[in-house]
């Protein structure tokens, strides 16, 4: 029986929310402006967060959390270098390196106790053809370990043998959109590709990933389902070795390439080395996270003795330019945060505030009310009802707005949105919560009026 009336109390106080904020649509809106924009602020806040966590964590899975990448820096100086120089950029230029090759490999393998594997990669922009017709792809030499220190699963097919990559084999292994292209509706496995000058026989296909275009801008990845993999030495036997040296008859003066014109007295012109390294990258995992900084360092000071003092490669770690992505991306969403805080608190003070000025309207029905016989906590839950409802229908119009800015956010800047059903609900019961917290101080004030002030107001 007790249950049965307080349901009908609800409607009761429902029914005369609604006859009451309908009669004054435009204040309603007004008031619950601040809502709107709170909870579609606070919906666009978690989108992005969601989006941006989603994207890290496919970027690391790209990079590897244990991994530290090393490129090499090609000589890339001009002819009419200045001849003001001062003594140390003189000793400088003096200096001759090697660059960045194989014997590097086997000595960061062997002497450095932190490091797991360690993956060269030689890359070379050429072409495919089939059926007469060129197609630009990039091909890969690589070793064994690369696709388990990149975390690329070869989706068919199988990895490089010991013997195929000992004796340079003509063999491959080929990106995802290489596959649809060359062998539309077939497996590609067994057959033969023509890259530039060599046929390989493709003996395995990587699966497929999407590589947006933030991480091949900031961290270096390439579109990896777009490229033609083989062993690195098949690639140094059967394309290019920048270790050999060409046939024109070069001489070396103070450490750099010269060309001689025949004459030993007359004037040797300088010229720049371009990509004398032997090989493009080179990632090292260490089998600990806590060891990369340590083991970049050590990297370092050993490669630059082995370079002869030169600094012609450059390392990072790829793990450290994401949290400071994440960083950023983080203080943008704090930003969102005191934005929406603010939105919100605006919109219940708002709502606080109209109610107040109804109470005061309304003074001569609540005094009647009050004389038929409601009682204090009739009257508190009447204008509690009104004030949840304003902010209610202020948060379900600031989450459609929220869902629809979030859409039109990733169209227009390409930052990754991820909306979810938990923001969604987040956002409901914050907007609820808010119109239940500013309505109570109206609602108190509305209680305390007696029945004799209505007679006072007429």
């Amino acid at each position: 029986m007790f249950n049965k009336i307080y349901i009908e109390k609800l409607k009761s106080n429902f029914s005369e929310a609604i006859r009451v904020i309908s009669s004054n649509k435009i204040r309603t809106l007004l008031t619950s402006l601040g809502i709107i924009f709170g909870v579609a602020a606070v919906i666009t806040m978690l989108a992005i967060g969601n989006g941006a966590e989603k994207e890290i964590l496919s970027q690391l899975e790209l990079v590897g959390v244990n991994n530290i990448v090393i490129t090499p820096i090609p000589d890339e100086k001009k002819d009419n270098a200045s001849e003001d120089e001062d003594d140390e950029a003189n000793t400088e230029s003096k200096r001759f390196s090697k660059g960045l090759d194989m014997l590097d490999v086997t000595s960061i393998a062997n002497n450095i106790p932190s490091v797991k594997t360690v993956s060269p990669e030689i890359i070379l922009d050429t072409y495919v053809i089939k059926k007469g017709r060129q197609n630009p792809v990039k091909l890969i030499g690589v070793s064994n370990e690369y696709f388990a220190t990149s975390n690329i699963e070869i989706e068919s097919g199988k990895n490089f043998s010991i013997a195929q990559s000992k004796n340079a084999l003509p063999v491959c292994i080929i990106g995802k959109k290489i596959e649809k292209k060359l062998f539309t509706g077939e497996s590609a496995i067994g057959k033969n590709i023509k890259v530039k000058d060599v046929w390989l026989q493709v003996i395995g296909v990587i699966e497929e990933k999407f590589i947006s275009d933030t991480a091949q801008e900031n961290l270096g990845i390439r579109d990896m389902n777009q490229d033609i993999y083989i062993p690195i030495k098949t690639f140094l036997v059967r394309y290019k070795d920048r270790k050999i040296i060409s046939e024109k008859q070069m001489d070396f003066e103070n450490g750099i390439f010269v060309i001689s014109n025949g004459n030993s007295q007359g004037p040797k012109k300088r010229i720049p080395r371009g990509n004398y390294h032997q090989i493009d990258k080179l990632i090292v995992q260490v089998n600990n996270s806590k060891e990369l900084n340590a083991t970049a360092d050590v990297l370092s000071r050993m490669l630059k003795r082995k370079h002869n003092g030169m600094l012609d490669f450059e390392i990072s770690i790829p793990i450290q330019l994401l949290k400071q992505q994440q960083k950023t991306k983080q203080i943008f969403n704090i930003v969102l945060s005191i934005i929406a805080g603010i939105s919100l608190l605006i919109g219940g003070i708002g709502i606080m505030n109209i109610m107040l000025a109804s109470v005061l309207e309304r003074t001569k029905e609540i005094g009647i009310i009050r004389a038929i016989g409601a009682t204090q906590e009739d009257v508190i839950l009447q204008f509690l009802t009104e004030s949840v409802l304003v902010s209610i229908g202020g948060g379900i119009i600031g989450i459609f707005l929220g869902i629809l800015a979030s859409y039109i956010l990733e169209a227009t800047t390409g930052i990754e949105t991820i909306l979810s059903l938990n923001s969604i609900l987040l956002s409901f019961f914050v907007a609820t919560l808010i119109g239940l917290v500013f309505g109570i101080a109206p609602a108190r004030s509305a209680a305390n009026k007696s029945p004799i002030e209505a007679i006072r107001h007429e």
